[in-house]
């Protein structure tokens, strides 16, 4: 190989490395993106160091729902990421009472929970673009009955799965 294919080549390594390196950004920017859980407060459906696949382009197209998993950024704390599970949306009633969750007045499935609620709250009517999140490990997790709705502009985007460790690879349904 001369001199003359050999810059050639390396020249089209490199661009193949930045147009891949441009890609990998726009992709983390808008479609998906990895978060680690930190905290206890999902326990047991998601553990600390657990790595989850968060789809950020869902929720331009359509309001997110109850049961999901959601990542947020808590309105007192917009600097941090948050995992909770979204339990009532707009225009929807929520009211905790002795260690139920009801919502419209109608006692919530909850079979993700392994231990009952603590504590009561509410009631309250979730107000237009927000939901109210609470953790699957209601003892140990700060949630809206700490910090309120969670505006959809707070809302980063839905976890789909955990994909790390390998043992606990699954999709959430």
């Amino acid at each position: 190989m001369n001199t003359g294919d050999l810059r050639r080549a390396v020249l089209e390594f490199l661009r193949t490395l930045v147009i891949a390196f441009v890609l990998a950004q726009v992709v983390m920017v808008s479609v998906a993106q990895a978060f680690q859980v930190e905290q206890y407060s999902m326990e047991p459906n998601l553990l600390p160091r657990d790595r989850v696949l968060v789809n950020k382009f869902l929720y331009r197209f359509k309001p997110p729902h109850a049961g999901q998993i959601i990542v947020l950024h808590p309105p007192d704390y917009p600097q941090r990421n948050y995992i909770k599970r979204v339990v009532a949306t707009p225009g929807q009633s929520v009211r905790i009472h002795d260690g139920h969750v009801y919502v419209d007045n109608r006692l919530l499935a909850e079979p993700y929970l392994h231990v009952a609620t603590n504590g009561s709250y509410g009631p309250a009517t979730v107000p237009p673009n927000d939901v109210f999140v609470l953790g699957d490990n209601r003892d140990n997790s700060e949630d809206s009955r700490a910090f309120g709705f969670v505006p959809y502009a707070n809302i980063i985007g839905e976890a789909v799965m955990i994909y790390w460790p390998i043992d606990r690879t699954h999709v959430f349904r």
